[in-house]
């Protein structure tokens, strides 16, 4: 199938474009590049440099090339940095609005089949049930959040409306290989970056806060699974139920060290939830999938691969 991939050269993006390659699918990637880097890009996928920000143009592109599926994964990545710039956050809102007018023009001509969403786990905000299910009401504490709850409440809309099939997938803290260091998320990224260049990181907060961290291969088999499954639709949470905090990360990647740094701790930041932990109960069940990779085997490779990088 001919597939758009938007933010295909950033962490998730390009992993998924090269299993979607594996698969002997059509590939192009539309990326401003802000975040992802041009050599994370299989050299199989075509690429367009385009800001989603240039709406007309994209939405031009996208008929033009009459993709059979969409994924949009393309945002601003840091949660931290929507406290302080929501406006650039609702931008994203925009953008994924037009992507998805777009898609309902290629439904309407039995073109598109399906468009399919990174979404977070931030949605829910703190004070629920752990781990979270997707029937716990949604009360997200910063921009980031709000954004990405705002784009999932129009998928269901244009689903319902105009019959256009979504999966949105609320994503844990998705950790592993090409993982950039500007997202507040890939908090294991940055404890590696500064570790491996002998620098000391910073705990912000007592490190008590938890997260929920899934290796990116059980991201991408869900990714996948979705794509099979043309008829599905609907949000669904991705993570593995379990919570590790801040500072039993920061134990673990320790190890890695000899135990050579100790917990440097600095003030909480704005916009950071306190414990976030997710039930992919419903995934599982209705798609027949399930975790693969442990935490430890996780880190083990994530380790080894910034480690031959730096």
């Amino acid at each position: 199938m001919k597939i758009l991939i938007t933010g295909g050269a950033g962490f998730i993006g390009s992993h998924l474009v090269d299993a979607l390659i594996n698969k002997g699918h059509q590939i192009i990637v539309f990326d401003n590049l802000s975040t992802g880097k041009k050599e994370n890009l299989n050299p199989k996928a075509s690429f367009k440099k385009i800001d989603l920000k240039n709406l007309s143009k994209v939405k031009k592109l996208v008929l033009k090339e009459k993709f059979e599926i969409i994924f949009h994964l393309a945002a601003q990545i840091n949660s931290r940095k929507s406290v302080f710039n929501p406006i650039n956050d609702a931008q994203d809102i925009l953008n994924a609005l037009n992507l998805i007018e777009s898609a309902k023009t290629l439904k309407e001509q039995g073109i598109l089949k399906k468009f399919i969403f990174a979404s977070t786990g931030v949605v829910y905000g703190d004070h629920v049930q752990r781990p979270t299910s997707e029937t716990e009401k949604e009360w997200p504490l910063c921009p980031y959040g709000i954004e990405k709850l705002t784009i999932d409440k129009y998928l269901n809309y244009y689903h319902r409306i105009f019959n256009l099939n979504f999966i949105s997938f609320r994503l844990a803290n998705v950790f592993g290989p090409r993982q950039n260091p500007q997202s507040e998320a890939g908090v294991i990224s940055i404890f590696l970056e500064k570790m491996l260049k002998n620098q000391q990181p910073t705990i912000y907060g007592d490190g008590t806060q938890t997260r929920d961290y899934i290796y990116i291969e059980d991201i991408i088999s869900a990714n996948l699974l979705a794509l099979e499954n043309l008829d599905k639709t609907g949000i669904y949470n991705l993570g593995t139920g379990f919570e590790t905090s801040v500072n039993k990360l920061f134990d673990h990647l320790n190890v890695f060290f000899n135990q050579e740094y100790e917990k440097k701790h600095a003030p909480a930041q704005l916009g950071e939830g306190k414990k976030i932990a997710l039930t992919a109960e419903k995934f599982k069940q209705e798609f027949n999938w399930k975790p693969k990779i442990n935490f430890e085997a996780g880190l083990t490779k994530t380790f080894n691969w910034f480690k031959n990088k730096s």
